[in-house]
């Protein structure tokens, strides 16, 4: 992927109702949980992606070490099977 070329973009909306527009890093499941790898111009962040009747959202991980173990487990999956440049 080219470094500026357009990825699936998302806006969310903050605990104090700022929307701010994320690209989808990665999406993947680990755990029986599936999560999403969201980044910005200042912050890259992990949410768990839920799933309630036929509709998904996002809900952000507060415990930090729930959101370490699942960040190096998947880098160590990227450095296992890097993409094709």
């Amino acid at each position: 992927m080219e470094p500026n070329e357009v990825r699936d973009q998302i806006t969310i909306e903050d605990e104090q109702g700022h929307m701010k527009d994320y690209a989808v890093e990665a999406l993947f499941d680990m755990e029986d949980h599936s999560y999403a790898l969201l980044t910005s111009n200042e912050e890259t962040i992990l949410m768990r992606v839920e799933d309630e009747e036929d509709e998904q959202y996002l809900v952000g991980i507060t415990d930090p070490e729930e959101r370490d173990s699942i960040l190096e487990a998947y880098e160590i999956a990227v450095e296992a099977n890097p993409a094709e440049e």
